[in-house]
C-alpha cells in the first residue's frame, strides 16, 4: 500500500515540475510590457493595422483625434487650398486635439500609427508627440500610404522629437495580418 501511495505522489511530483517548465508563449512575454498603439487615421486604413497590432500585442488601442475631423474635401491632395495640404504646407500646423485624455505614466511601449501625408506624418501626430511626455518610453513608428515610404516621415520625426527613443519603423499597406506579426517579434526584441 505504502508503494502504491509513494508511486501517486511520485507522479504527481512529476506532472507539477513538467508543468513549470513548459516554455513560455509569446503572451506570456508580452505580459510584462504595458502597450499603447496610438493612431491617427481618416480613412480606416491606418486603423486596421492599429487594430491589428493592439490584438497581436494585447495593447491598448488609442485614437487620435482631431477637434475637427477631416472631410474628404479636407483631404484632398490635389487641392492646394484643401485643409490637409494647408497644414502640410505650415511646419507650425498644430491641429487641435480632442477625444480622451491619455496617461503615457501607464505604458512602456508605445506603437505610433499614422497615414503618410506629402511624405511626413500627419500634423495631429506632432500635436499628439508635443502634448504627452514621451520620457522612458520606446516608441516604434508604422505607417500606411499608397505611395512613399516611411523612412522621410521617421527621418523627421527624429529630428524634431530627439529626447523621444525611437525604434525602427514599418509600412504597411494592406497587410493588417503582417502587422500583428511585426509587433509580436518588436515586443519579443525588447
Amino acid at each position: 500500500m505504502k508503494r502504491i501511495i509513494l508511486m501517486i505522489m511520485g507522479i504527481i511530483g512529476f506532472s507539477f515540475s513538467s508543468e513549470a517548465q513548459q516554455p513560455t508563449t509569446d503572451s506570456d512575454t508580452m505580459s510584462g510590457k504595458k502597450i499603447l498603439v496610438a493612431y491617427f487615421s481618416c480613412t480606416g486604413t491606418t486603423e486596421r493595422v492599429a487594430n491589428a497590432i493592439a490584438e497581436a500585442v494585447d495593447g491598448m488601442l488609442y485614437q487620435i483625434v482631431p477637434v475637427k475631423a477631416y472631410t474628404s474635401a479636407d483631404l484632398n491632395w490635389n487641392n492646394k487650398n484643401s485643409r490637409s495640404s494647408v497644414e502640410m504646407a505650415d511646419e507650425k500646423s498644430r491641429p487641435e486635439l480632442g477625444g480622451d485624455a491619455l496617461d503615457l505614466q501607464d505604458y512602456d511601449v508605445v506603437f505610433l500609427g499614422y497615414p503618410i501625408w506629402w511624405d511626413l506624418c500627419p500634423r495631429p501626430i506632432n500635436t499628439f508627440l508635443e502634448k504627452y511626455d514621451f520620457s522612458g518610453k520606446s516608441v516604434i513608428p508604422f505607417a500606411t500610404s499608397g505611395g512613399s515610404t516611411i523612412v522621410n516621415s521617421v527621418r523627421q520625426l527624429r529630428k524634431l522629437y530627439p529626447k523621444i527613443e525611437w525604434q525602427e519603423g514599418r509600412l504597411f499597406n494592406g497587410g493588417a495580418t503582417q502587422a500583428g506579426e511585426w509587433a509580436k517579434r518588436e515586443i519579443s526584441n525588447r
